[in-house]
């Protein structure tokens, strides 16, 4: 069907990047501190198409004959951040990094997200987990009305509000606000992130409706290369925010990764000629962030029992990628990203596989897939064809 897929394993990162004592992340390793921190871990589909032969993880062990070539990439744009991540993956490499608060956001901004948005306050206002700091000011919140703001580590701007007391559309209205009046210019902050919940005191939980507001890419990416030549671009999941909803012909939202992962079958069965983008992100939103490793290896088991119907859909024409855009380890202190390599797994059907060694960009990826359609391009990085 000549497709080229790519599947994003959100936070699923293989060991700390040369650079990551500048981020705090040394000693990170996704994957492999999961299996040692649970004795072991069994993933027999993704162990044979050689995951195992990228690094050493207790209870996946090298492949002799792998089904997929394999190696691991580094990421070359500055940050640990799901954009900077995506963007490269798409062959956009950032000559510059965002802004970060880890103290929290300055007056002048918090002063006109008042003025704007017309509350009286704001709750928070620092770098916190996202599940803790709903605990803390959940309660204070459904009293006063006033919208929780935190960061992390991420060039993030997040707005936590209970679904009764700041209805979704308000939230998404006041998020638009400050994408498109507050963090513009030197204040270009990644994302914009409205992080609804539900629940009691006691009792709150986030839920599904979550959005992201990102920035556009600042140039070209593979998205855009191929939709400008005719090429069906199928977005699956957290990627249509991620670009800003540019260079994708056929949006699909999803709230989880079972249900990425039967939009990716459906797409892989409906699809001819096309590129299928998809993000897997519950290993990083409610695994990573909240340090649970036994959550997280739950998670990939999931996915790896459904590999094989992925791979049934597959024919010899197509190309299957699984990576990844950052690490985000939760066996680690910190509940944030973790600056790692990202693994690669490069399948077609048919074909043995190859030791495709440590690349040195993530780039690789979207010049392969431009390799792949034949598309002339400027893309940064060196295809793995």
């Amino acid at each position: 069907m000549n497709n080229f897929l790519i599947i994003l394993l959100d936070g699923v990162g293989v060991g700390e990047l040369p650079d990551a004592v500048n981020y705090g992340d040394v000693g990170s390793n996704t994957l492999a501190n999961i299996a040692k921190k649970l004795n072991g871990i069994s993933l027999p589909n993704l162990q044979e198409l050689g995951l195992g032969n990228i690094i050493d993880i207790l209870g996946v062990p090298k492949a002799n004959s792998p089904l997929a070539s394999f190696g691991k990439m580094i990421e070359k744009s500055q940050g640990k951040d799901s954009v900077s991540g995506h963007w490269e993956i798409s062959g956009l490499e950032l000559d510059f990094d965002f802004p970060y608060y880890p103290n929290g956001f300055p007056p002048k901004i918090i002063d006109k997200f008042l003025e704007l948005t017309e509350f009286v306050g704001v709750l928070g206002n620092k770098a916190a987990s996202g599940t803790e700091i709903i605990v803390e000011l959940g309660d204070e919140h459904v009293k006063t009305g006033l919208p929780i703001i935190y960061t992390s580590a991420d060039s993030v701007f997040q707005i936590a509000a209970h679904e009764d007391i700041i209805s979704l559309p308000r939230l998404y209205e006041i998020c638009e606000i400050s994408r498109n009046e507050i963090f513009v210019g030197d204040n270009n902050i990644g994302r914009i992130i409205a992080r609804p919940f539900i629940g009691n005191s006691g009792n709150y939980k986030r839920t599904t409706n979550r959005k992201d507001y990102a920035i556009s890419p600042p140039d070209e990416t593979v998205l855009d290369l191929l939709k400008k030549n005719n090429i069906e671009t199928v977005a699956i999941g957290k990627i249509n925010d991620l670009f800003n909803h540019r260079g994708i012909t056929q949006p699909i939202k999803t709230k989880s990764n079972e249900e990425g992962i039967e939009k990716i079958i459906d797409s892989i069965k409906k699809s001819e000629n096309s590129f299928i983008f998809a993000n897997l992100v519950d290993f990083d939103v409610y695994y990573g962030h909240r340090n649970d490793p036994l959550g997280f290896a739950e998670a990939l088991k999931v996915f790896d029992n459904k590999l094989p119907e992925i791979l049934k859909f597959l024919d010899e024409k197509d190309v299957l990628i699984i990576t990844a855009d950052h690490g985000n380890d939760p066996t680690t202190l910190s509940t944030d990203h973790s600056r790692e390599f990202i693994p690669l797994l490069f399948y077609q059907k048919g074909k043995l596989g190859a030791n495709l060694g440590i690349r040195k960009t993530f780039s690789d990826i979207g010049k392969s897939a431009a390799n792949f359609f034949n598309v002339p391009n400027n893309l940064k990085g060196t295809s793995f064809l």
